[in-house]
């Protein structure tokens, strides 16, 4: 459920309240008598309670202590998780609004504390037939002088763009196809400046995408190529930066079959593709002044029909070919059709977006991305500094070049997979092929998808990666405009 944040004058009506502070010294006198203020100074300094509640029956009065000095991103990270861990109590006591009361030396925290709320208030229920919400907030009421509107409308636009991309993560694979992906994309962008075309199976032989054409020969379903152009009249940059997602809809492994329990999970492999679109949303919504592209490659990967088999050689769209020696390294090869079409715009950087190895996953678990970058040095350390701010932290991988050695093939140009280690960086290297720009390779296979909560981030489709680029976009264009 999204919840709605209203602006009020002052407070008129008794019901459930946060007080986000950072002294508690400072709580407002109307609300707390003596002894309380003491038992919340005891709680706050000898048991190191941060969220300290009283009950009025049938409301709550909720203290937050929030760090007095803000010295790190992990401090605005806690004051997010501080909005989940205070959401969850109002959800499980059943509560249906609650106001804010903002007491701070620095009220944009609380757009933080906000966030961690909406983020964390997010369920999928479209299956369940009852389809009652477990989470029963729908309301914050925000003081209209403590909080920026900027900030609400901001976080209205994140709430609403996670939503839309944890909803398209979550979706079954009946139902998100290659097909109806675009079109979902194509309606939820409709009232944005947003160009948005899809390429038919048509055109996209006409390119030559050999990847996305062959992975998708045992589906039913013709692929697509969607792609999706904000260019606002005052851009500061002439060459737009590429976003570009990975858009398999539904991995089987094709020929090369996943074991039953690797496979119950793969309508999570178009994540990428996911946080493309919700990305886009956010910078198009906020009218960042800054030329973006996304490019989503689309299809399913199954063994049906004449699917592409171990043996085969591709013909990708830049001419290369490709000796395929698993059928389950299928996203590469889908996604260099993509960055090799992104070198038309000449562009000023190309970032991708992939559930794209169970290497990355292993190594780092779920708690942050795997990055890599190939001349873009300068930009990778602005993306990883919006990754810190946004808690969508980067891991960088080394991208040297002995590791292409690995893709090396007797028949072809390259081979779609390299040896038995290093899987995520030479997964790395074989899309490196297939550019001739600054470009930056997410490998987002371990957090994309949660088998449990984790602070705000949800069950199943986290949306991850769609704020980071958009935080990233939003600081390259205040970089810009100093």
């Amino acid at each position: 459920m999204e919840l709605k944040i209203e602006l009020f004058r002052r407070r008129t009506v008794k019901g459930n309240t946060i007080i986000l502070t950072d002294n508690i010294e400072n709580l407002p006198e109307e609300i707390f008598n003596h002894s309380e203020m003491a038992y919340a100074r005891n709680q706050n300094k000898k048991e190191k309670a941060k969220i300290i509640h009283f009950n009025r029956l049938p409301y709550f009065d909720i203290i937050v202590v929030v760090p007095e000095k803000v010295k790190s991103d992990m401090d605005i990270e806690q004051i997010r998780r501080l909005g989940n861990d205070v959401l969850s109590f109002l959800n499980k006591n059943k509560q249906k609004e609650v106001s804010l009361e903002v007491v701070l030396d620095d009220p944009s925290l609380a757009q933080s504390f906000l966030e961690g709320m909406i983020l964390g208030n997010y369920e999928y229920l479209k299956y369940k037939t009852d389809n009652k919400p477990q989470k029963h907030l729908e309301t914050i009421l925000v003081r209209h002088n403590l909080i920026e509107f900027v900030h609400i409308f901001e976080l209205q636009r994140i709430q609403k763009a996670l939503t839309f991309t944890r909803d398209l993560v979550n979706e079954i694979p009946s139902e998100l196809t290659s097909i109806t992906f675009p079109k979902q994309v194509k309606e939820f962008l409709s009232d944005l400046p947003i160009k948005v075309e899809i390429l038919s199976k048509q055109k996209i032989t006409a390119l030559k995408m050999g990847g996305l054409l062959g992975v998708n020969r045992g589906s039913v379903d013709d692929p697509s190529f969607t792609i999706m152009e904000y260019k606002p009249q005052k851009a500061i940059n002439k060459k737009p930066y590429v976003l570009v997602g990975k858009g398999v809809m539904y991995d089987t492994g094709g020929l090369n079959l996943k074991p039953g329990t690797s496979m119950a999970d793969m309508k999570c492999d178009m994540s990428g593709a996911a946080a493309v679109a919700g990305a886009m949303y956010m910078i198009a919504a906020s009218q960042l002044p800054v030329y973006v592209v996304g490019l989503v490659p689309a299809t399913d990967n199954r063994p049906g029909g004449n699917a592409y088999t171990p043996g085969d050689v591709l013909t990708m769209m830049n001419g290369k070919t490709v000796e395929v020696q698993n059928t389950d390294a299928e996203g590469r090869l889908i996604l260099a059709d993509a960055l090799a079409y992104a070198q038309k715009y000449d562009p000023t950087l190309v970032i991708d977006m992939a559930t794209l190895t169970g290497a990355a996953h292993a190594a780092i678990g779920h708690y942050a991305i795997v990055g890599m970058e190939s001349g873009a040095s300068g930009m990778f350390e602005r993306l990883h500094d919006a990754g810190e701010e946004v808690f969508e932290r980067i891991v960088e991988f080394p991208f040297w070049d002995e590791y292409a050695d690995q893709l090396k093939s007797s028949i072809a140009d390259m081979a779609n997979i390299g040896g038995k280690y290093a899987g995520a960086i030479t997964a790395g290297k074989f899309l490196e092929k297939f550019t001739d720009y600054p470009y930056i390779h997410l490998d987002i296979a371990g957090p994309a998808f949660l088998d449990a909560a984790w602070n705000y981030w949800p069950q199943g489709g986290t949306g991850v990666g769609a704020r980071l680029c958009y935080q990233f976009i939003k600081t390259e264009s205040d970089r810009q405009n100093k």
